[in-house]
């Protein structure tokens, strides 16, 4: 039996991040909408309540019904999970003095308590309510405070003190995130969590992953054959190469390059899947591409015409395959996730290459669907895959399409290829050294780095989430080069920080290498004459530009 822990939704930004700490400890988990929990519930062991943008007295407010879990289970309330036991069960939650909002450090800490088991003292903890409990629940006691929020914590050590609950499992709640990295010690009170109160084995890993899915993979897909599209990213080529391991020549990849990829990188990426022993069929549909977007300058119909066409042409390919039943995509977890906003709808829906499977009459198959992207790189490691394209920043579908403000043309797509190919490789020569929040972050992603004296040495590429240059087109700025001058485009340069994509911040790049990477794109790509950096987090920004 897989054991799992249940994650309740209430529509928090961090709620991922729950489940990506709980992964880190070898614990699967699912993230559940607030009203779903599961009623065949017997592989469960647990329950956390996470956090919501809601008041817990607001009208509008995402109720639950407590006596689905309370008690049978042991259950943890984050935030909103806190103030709403508490609001539900003999306490209080009101509105705070001041919006108790960023870091700070437990002054009290009941260590006999199993939630703080292994605690240092003053461990910095952080806070993100504008409302706090004032009274806690019924039956409970508080395990921990800080100068400005005395009911941080607390703990009830059986479900029937707090009221008419059957089962006598115990229930806590803390009003910090210990899913943030700025919680310092929140991983130790999750792992207290689920391995000391819950029961957790950790028996969640990615070579168990990789044998469990194998064998599944078997068993679903028999003799039939299966088509998967690639798309040189980190989760197809996962993908690929999860599922070449389980069926061998049963599959068939096909990578379709729209003429808009980084330099190099349909050969480069052909050349890596030869080297992993993939089937794969490439096809160069750039002329295409660039007939059908010829004076296009709006972003959305640019990626409308250049999903349109992938269609086209990946099923031109696939129906050479006449005996193909399956077609496998790399969806990943958070792409499933069902997300909601404040009206309780569904706000992402299902990520798949755009209506492939209805057009083509072929079931899905998704090897990757319960991994968050740090497990896709973890996996593909244990799978032997090159590192370069286990670590491969994110990359849009479109490609350098939506990175060109203006018309597509293949001048303007070399431009801003050569331009792109010496920030990256920049990036990747570029080495720092980091400790504290940042090294755990990077740790955290998946990056191989051993901490040495408190600090990690990695790429500036390794640190950053994403990066990428964009062309401005539609802009021309005067310069001087020589004794010339000059009207060219400028380029800008994008990089951010991030652990889910949901929000960004800008890299903080050191300066040398911001000058060094400036005076090398203008001096080698001809057409651009100014390198400017952009300084917007997400939100209010996107990390694209269209």
């Amino acid at each position: 039996m897989q054991q799992k822990i249940i994650i309740l939704d209430f529509g928090s930004q961090t709620t991922q991040l729950i489940a990506r700490r709980l992964r880190e400890l070898d614990t699967f988990c699912e993230i559940l909408p607030y009203n779903k929990f599961p009623q065949d519930d017997k592989e469960v062991i647990g329950v956390i309540l996470a956090g919501s943008p809601y008041s817990v007295y607001d009208p509008e407010a995402f109720k639950v019904d407590l006596t689905q879990f309370l008690g049978r289970l042991p259950v943890l309330g984050i935030c909103y999970g806190a103030q709403f036991i508490s609001y539900n069960n003999g306490g209080n939650v009101e509105p705070a003095g001041s919006r108790e909002y960023g870091r700070q450090n437990l002054t009290t800490i009941n260590k006999e308590c199993p939630l703080f088991r292994g605690f240092d003292n003053n461990s910095q903890v952080w806070m993100s309510h504008g409302d706090t409990i004032t009274a806690i629940p019924t039956g409970s006691e508080v395990v921990a405070s800080t100068e400005t929020v005395e009911n941080a914590a607390y703990y009830c050590p059986d479900a029937t003190l707090m009221g008419s609950y059957d089962g006598h499992q115990p229930v806590m709640g803390v009003q910090f995130h210990p899913e943030v990295f700025h919680s310092v010690q929140g991983t130790q009170l999750l792992k207290n969590f689920v391995v000391d109160i819950c029961g957790g084995r950790q028996d969640w890993s990615a070579d168990n992953y990789i044998e469990t899915t194998v064998k599944e993979l078997k068993e679903q897909i028999g003799n039939d054959r299966v088509i998967l599209g690639l798309s040189g990213g980190v989760d197809s080529s996962v993908a690929a190469v999860l599922l070449n391991r389980a069926i061998g020549n049963q599959l068939t990849c096909i990578f379709v390059d729209h003429g808009m990829l980084r330099k190099n990188e349909f050969s480069q990426v052909m050349e890596d899947y030869k080297v992993l022993g993939l089937n794969v069929i490439g096809v160069d549909a750039s002329e295409k591409f660039f007939a059908d977007l010829a004076g296009v300058t709006d972003p959305e119909q640019k990626r409308k015409i250049i999903g349109r066409d992938f269609v086209e042409v990946f099923n031109a390919e696939a129906k050479k395959i006449t005996d193909a039943k399956w077609l496998a995509q790399g969806t990943i977890y958070p792409d499933r996730i069902e997300s909601l906003n404040i009206t309780g709808k569904v706000i992402k829906s299902h990520h798949n290459v755009g209506g492939l499977p209805e057009e083509m009459h072929l079931s899905l198959c998704e090897p990757l669907k319960w991994l968050f992207k740090d497990e896709v790189r973890r996996v593909g490691r244990s799978l032997g895959m090159p590192e370069h394209l286990i670590t491969r920043h994110p990359f849009p579908g479109p490609g350098l399409a939506v990175r060109i403000l203006g018309d597509i043309t293949p001048e303007r797509v070399r431009v801003l290829q050569d331009a792109d190919d010496i920030f990256i490789r920049g990036l990747r020569d570029y080495k720092v050294k980091l400790s504290g929040d940042e090294a755990r972050r990077v740790l955290a992603a998946g990056v191989p780095a051993e901490m040495t004296d408190g600090e990690i040495e990695v790429s500036l590429y390794d640190q950053v989430w994403q990066a990428g240059a964009v062309l401005l087109a539609t802009v021309r700025s005067v310069g001087v080069m020589g004794d010339e001058r000059t009207y060219e485009h400028p380029v800008a340069l994008r990089a951010v920080t991030s652990t889910d994509a949901m929000t960004a911040d800008w890299a903080h790049l050191p300066y040398d290498f911001m000058a060094k990477v400036s005076t090398e794109i203008i001096n080698k790509v001809k057409g651009v004459n100014r390198v400017c950096y952009d300084i917007s987090s997400k939100p209010p920004a996107t990390i694209e530009w269209e």
